[in-house]
């Protein structure tokens, strides 16, 4: 599943192509995705213009004076913007033509994501109770010690609650506390705050360097302009299961946390 940084590469790959343009059309191929697409999306978009193309958690939202559009892309989706012209696909479930013949197509073989509405003033009901971004000032190691306390879920499984801080999935946890040298096993509870002092800095480099590599490329994630992510390649831990640390040399662990796969360092990470 594309997680913030992959997300975060779509949006900027968008936001040129889509800010200050009017939508001309909506095409709905399916009329449900994840969820049933509601009414207002092929009702109240044409004739909007596009006034921000922003990013909450692995949200994407096309704001309009009528409302927003609110994406997801899900396991497998991808936004790309082309030739009004251009010839379908299969999985081409949505297309959002705009005003200089261009159109903004969904494509989603799998179908777990999805296309919803948040009106005017309102904040969706998905993006209700989430935790700060990551990469903003508001996140840090104070804030996660403080939040920390009395936790006895896995520090990996913390991390990963959107609740706490949005946005830092499976690949990115995994790579952050290998950073930070902290083991993904660690009671959340007992880290100190000088180690998540470290953690928060790790998040934000390594999400910030992701993002600069254009994502990560697994499965079937690429960017709006059809090329893939760069950051796999420097993966350190996350899917080398076994395989040699990249700074002691000794093999990986793995383990199921939280009912994910998780790879570490046993040496380099307490």
């Amino acid at each position: 599943m594309p997680e913030l940084p992959e997300v975060e590469t779509t949006r900027r790959g968008l936001a040129p192509h889509l800010l200050e343009r009017a939508i001309h059309g909506v095409i709905l191929r399916r009329s449900e995705l994840r969820w049933p697409i509601p009414d207002e999306v092929a009702a109240l978009l044409p004739g909007q213009r596009i006034v921000d193309v922003r990013r909450r958690a692995k949200y994407l939202l096309l704001d309009t004076e009528a409302g927003s559009a609110l994406l997801h892309l899900g396991m497998s989706g991808s936004l790309r913007v082309l030739p009004g012209d251009t010839p379908l696909r299969a999985h081409d479930h949505v297309d959002i033509s705009l005003d200089n013949g261009r159109l903004l197509r969904f494509n989603d073989p799998r179908r777990f994501g999805s296309l919803l509405w948040q009106p005017p003033g309102q904040v969706h009901p998905l993006l209700q109770g989430l935790g700060p971004e990551p990469l903003d000032d508001a996140f840090d190691g104070d804030y996660l010690f403080q939040r920390s306390r009395g936790r006895k879920a896995p520090i990996k499984t913390f991390l990963m609650d959107q609740a706490v801080v949005v946005g830092v999935g499976n690949i990115y946890a995994a790579e952050s506390l290998f950073r930070a040298g902290i083991s993904p096993l660690r009671e959340a509870g007992k880290v100190s705050r000088e180690r998540y002092l470290r953690l928060a800095q790790a998040v934000k480099q390594i999400l910030q360097h992701a993002i600069t590599r254009g994502g990560t490329t697994l499965r079937d994630f690429i960017s709006p302009d059809g090329a893939p992510g760069y950051f796999e390649q420097e993966l350190s831990v996350y899917g080398r299961d076994g395989q040699p640390c990249r700074s002691c040399g000794r093999p990986l662990k793995h383990a199921t946390i939280g009912q994910r796969a998780s790879v570490w360092c046993g040496s380099c990470q307490r």
